[in-house]
């Protein structure tokens, strides 16, 4: 260690304490004593606090000396490094000749004496093999029988010939259906029902209605003034069979919309009762039509006349479809399109009844030819429905009207 520079620099900074503390120090013993000393009492109480002080300050510095004492050298000189003596060859020498191994004495040939061949002596001197010149018994056996095939066998070779199924090389067909998600159609048991019940409940509640609705359906040379008359008496089963005619009709249009596949993923909650809407709305919209074109034209009679009609042939439909429902709601799916078309004809014959029935009773009022009467029917009758239809289609397929 270089303790001489260690205690040069602890020195100085020893004296630079000692000035710096006793610049400090002797103001403030001057203010603590009074200034009843005089300088030179100052100056030995100065001098005997600061020998403490001096001796406290050395035991602190050497205290410190192990700590800065450098016990590592970092410019120590590296090991020498011994080097691996060189491996010296020592060359033979080549001009000295090698000695040559001793020859070996020949001894004398001993295979110029031919002995005699005691091994083939002694084979000639055995036996024959008589049991290899025997014939193999076993090899001559007779060979077995072949088994005869049997019926089974004889019949799965003509299948395999025959069938075409189990030809080898026939291409396979695998008879698989798509996956078809579950629907839940419990809750068309208990709409048919309920359409059912409310079809008893009015039929049991209003039989006369019934029974004149039935006559004026069937007896169109009857008055229709006494018609209108029995018919009129009655306004809330009218009421009812009218809204009645609107479930029926919505319905059925519903479940040929859902044989038909047209909208298959559509909420039937929603659908139903839209279809239901739309047809009492069409009939609502027809009925102040005609209501207004009679005040229009000052015929209210001829007016209510055709609405007596029309609004006949609706009830008297709205009846008759209640069992096509049945039997487009649960029957098979053939069964179902034939009886589809069937309520279909239904449909289109009422239609038409309806309008012969109007085509006479208008004769009676006005005086027109058969081809102003044409235009209506395609102005008034057809072309509504199909506009409609179509404006339909398109708001719920496209989204836009």
């Amino acid at each position: 260690m270089d303790y001489f520079n260690i205690f040069a620099n602890s020195k100085i900074t020893f004296q630079f304490c000692y000035v710096n503390r006793t610049a400090l120090i002797a103001p403030w013993l001057g203010v603590m004593m009074g200034h009843t000393l005089n300088l030179e009492n100052r100056l030995k109480v100065i001098a005997k606090y600061f020998l403490v002080r001096n001796w406290l300050l050395f035991l602190f510095i050497f205290s410190y000396l192990p700590i800065m004492a450098q016990t590592a050298d970092s410019t120590a000189v590296p090991a020498p490094v011994k080097k691996k003596p060189a491996a010296t060859r020592v060359a033979s020498d080549t001009l000295r000749p090698k000695p040559r191994p001793a020859a070996t004495a020949v001894r004398k040939d001993s295979t110029r004496t031919i002995r005699k061949d005691t091994v083939r002596a002694a084979t000639a001197a055995l036996p024959a093999d008589t049991g290899a010149l025997k014939k193999d018994s076993a090899a001559l056996a007779a060979a077995p029988k072949p088994r005869p095939a049997s019926d089974y066998d004889l019949y799965m070779k003509k299948l395999a010939q025959e069938n075409m199924f189990l030809k080898p090389g026939k291409p396979s067909f695998k008879d698989t259906n798509p996956l078809r998600p579950y629907r839940d159609m419990d809750w068309l048991v208990y709409l048919v029902g309920g359409v059912l019940l409310l079809l008893s409940i009015i039929r049991l509640s209003y039989t006369k209605y019934f029974v004149d609705l039935f006559r004026a359906f069937f007896n169109p040379t009857l008055s229709q003034r006494q018609l209108k008359d029995q018919l009129s008496q009655a306004p809330f089963p009218n009421m009812l069979l009218n809204a009645f005619f609107a479930i029926s009709l919505g319905v059925y249009l519903y479940l040929v919309l859902y044989r038909q596949q047209v909208f298959p993923q559509a909420e039937p909650w929603l659908l139903i009762p839209g279809l239901v809407v739309l047809v009492a709305a069409v009939y609502g919209i027809k009925y102040v039509m005609l209501r207004f074109c009679g005040w229009l034209f000052g015929n209210s009679e001829l007016a209510d006349a055709y609405i007596f009609i029309l609004y006949l042939i609706n009830k008297i439909l709205g009846v008759l479809l209640v069992p096509f429902l049945v039997v487009l709601a649960f029957c098979d799916v053939e069964i179902a399109r034939t009886f589809l078309y069937i309520s279909i004809f239904f449909i289109v014959l009422l239609v038409v009844y309806r309008y012969i029935r109007s085509y006479s009773l208008v004769r009676q009022y006005l005086s027109f030819s058969k081809l102003h009467f044409f235009l209506y029917l395609c102005a008034f009758e057809v072309a509504p429905v199909l506009i409609l239809t179509k404006v339909l289609l398109n708001i719920w397929l496209t989204g836009n009207p």
